[in-house]
């Protein structure tokens, strides 16, 4: 797989001397390359037809350990973004402390779950892993928690315990020689023995002597030495004026105050950093992505620690986490990228882009999008368009998603999507309901006449549920409101409201909402109406039918339709006999009505 920051990968069998088919990272998140491999199969190749090679992106969402780390981390990432009253002070401070714990639990549950694989496969998930925690401890004791010197020094001492075996061994030989100073290994197993209140008292009493130098001008005749108290009493100014000399007093301050640590960080953090450095890879190491990295975060650089992390790890899960974490603790508002979003919102999308080529963990996805309010939307829109429709139930999910963010436009392509599929799949029930949930009218109609040509087929309906049920949805289109009258209609009469039946009969006729070809049935259907032993019709009912009679003979006659179809031209003669009886009854029985 491609890493995130974009190095190449070699394709197997690329041609170098052909012109190759490539294409970019797109959607699917893969690449696909021309090359020469030869078919599996044995089966000749034509030259004109090239062999194609997938590049897939971030196939460590495809590891079933780092499956469990993606998914459990997301929860801790969503509780952080819905705390929205945010604590002040030592309590706000605690509470992301707590947070960045949580995710190093996950991350070494992650490694516990990968040692028990006990597979070869997983062992550079391990040591990703392990690497990974080693780095967030770092940052959590650097940047999270950002504690006083005596505090500082005990977690960074921790920290070295808790990643380097060999510490308390080494630790032990110092102690135990004669001149534990003048050991080889002093400076790589540095001692806490002193208390907090004995590094305090000390610091204090060399902080109040220096103030006092510079007060009575102990050091006037010597710049230098006048440099340096400034720099212990926390003269930022003067820190970054005489950088370079302060390298040259870092290993004489800390020879002569042991473990007092000043004001300024930079000081004693660059000084425990080289020890670190030689006590993980040895002093002779050349630079490996991890010391770059270490080195980066005691000298309080985040920007470059992201930037390294970015380059060293294979995903994107390590960067966004992290970053998301360090912008809650208000360190990264000053870092905006050139083309518009933020640093933390641009790793958030990477991550999330990345989690949508999966399957199942696009869901877990939708969430950190969420969570990006410049581009987030965007990106979303764009993705879940893209995610393939296997089933309903996946295509339900997904809809309700886009329906809770009101994104109106991906609603209705997702419902279009599933009704056409189960149009080809004849299952006409499921494709009104996609097509009325869509607002497509257009389709809405076309199904309905789906519906109707069914019914000239096989004399019933399918779906009756879904068709009586309709409600106001039957106003989305004619057509679609015609199939919902016509079934109660149909309805009406099977209760026998005969009156009813022929009075919403007579009203789909001439409201010409019907499709043309639909015109002999539904005077077909008045049939039985007008052979009942109550006059159903009225005379002026009955004249209305009569002429709508003669506008089908009319139209049919065009197409020589009633020639050349023998039942055709029996059902308009039982229609013209119905009618004409009926009217004669119609009319005397209001005739003596009138008299009476």
């Amino acid at each position: 797989s491609c890493r995130p920051c974009g190095r190449p990968e070699l394709i197997p069998e690329i041609n170098s001397d052909k012109k190759q088919l490539c294409f970019e990272w797109g959607p699917g998140e893969m690449l696909v390359c021309e090359t020469l491999f030869g078919s599996t199969e044995g089966k000749e190749k034509r030259p004109d037809c090239p062999y194609v090679y997938v590049v897939r992106k971030d196939l460590d969402i495809y590891s079933q350990t780092l499956r469990k780390l993606f998914n459990e981390s997301h929860g801790i990432f969503v509780g952080l973004q819905k705390d929205e009253k945010e604590k002040l002070g030592k309590s706000r401070t605690a509470q992301l402390v707590r947070v960045s714990k949580n995710y190093r639990s996950v991350i070494r549950a992650s490694m516990e779950d990968s040692h028990q694989l006990a597979s070869n496969v997983c062992f550079p998930q391990v040591s990703t892993l392990s690497a990974m925690e080693l780095i967030w401890n770092l940052c959590e004791i650097m940047f999270i928690e950002a504690a006083p010197a005596g505090s500082l020094l005990r977690h960074l001492l921790d920290w070295v315990r808790l990643h380097v075996c060999d510490v308390d061994n080494m630790l032990c030989d110092v102690l135990r020689s004669e001149s534990p100073a003048k050991h080889k290994n002093f400076w790589d197993a540095p001692s806490n023995t002193q208390t907090l209140t004995e590094m305090e008292l000390k610091w204090q009493h060399w902080h109040e002597a220096c103030e006092r130098f510079l007060k009575d001008g102990t050091f006037a005749s010597n710049p230098h030495m006048e440099t340096l108290c400034k720099i212990l009493v926390g003269d930022e100014s003067a820190i970054l004026e005489k950088k370079d000399l302060m390298t040259n007093w870092y290993h004489f301050l800390v020879t002569r105050l042991l473990y007092c640590h000043p004001t300024v960080k930079h000081v004693e953090l660059h000084l425990y950093a080289q020890s670190s450095m030689d006590l993980f890879l040895g002093a002779e190491s050349s630079p490996e992505p991890l010391d770059i990295i270490l080195l980066a975060a005691f000298e309080l650089d985040i920007h470059q620690v992201i930037k390294e992390c970015s380059i060293a790890l294979s995903n994107w899960w390590f960067v966004a986490h992290l970053t998301d974490l360090l912008d809650h603790c208000n360190l990264l508002q000053s870092h905006n990228l050139y083309f518009g979003s933020n640093m933390r919102e641009y790793l958030l999308l990477e991550y999330a882009s990345g989690l949508f080529s999966h399957h199942s963990l696009w869901q877990l996805a939708v969430d950190y999008f969420d969570h990006c309010p410049e581009f987030g939307r965007a990106y979303l829109e764009h993705h879940i368009e893209r995610i393939p429709l296997d089933t309903e139930h996946k295509a339900l999910k997904i809809l309700r998603i886009c329906e809770q963010r009101m994104m109106t436009e991906q609603v209705r392509s997702i419902c279009k999507i599933m009704a056409m599929k189960a149009v080809r799949n004849n299952r006409l029930g499921s494709a009104l309901s996609w097509s009325i949930r869509a607002k497509d009218a257009a389709f809405a109609t076309l199904i309905s006449d789906r519906f109707l040509k069914e019914y000239c087929e096989r004399g019933s309906f399918s779906d009756l549920d879904l068709i009586d049920n309709l409600g106001p949805s039957m106003l989305l289109s004619d057509r679609l409101t015609f199939l919902g009258k016509y079934r109660e209609f149909h309805r009406m009469y099977g209760e026998k409201r005969f009156c009813a039946a022929a009075k919403l009969l007579l009203t789909l006729m001439t409201a010409r909402i019907a499709p043309c070809s639909f015109w002999m049935t539904l005077l077909t259907d008045a049939l039985p109406l007008l052979e009942q032993k109550e006059v159903i019709f009225s005379a002026e009912q009955t004249y209305e039918l009569m002429k709508c009679l003669e506008d089908v003979m009319a139209a049919e006659s065009k197409n020589q339709k009633l020639q050349e179809d023998d039942a055709e031209t029996m059902k308009v003669e039982m229609l013209r006999i119905g009618l004409a009886r009926n009217l004669a009854r119609a009319i005397v029985k209001e005739g003596t009505l009138e008299e009476s």
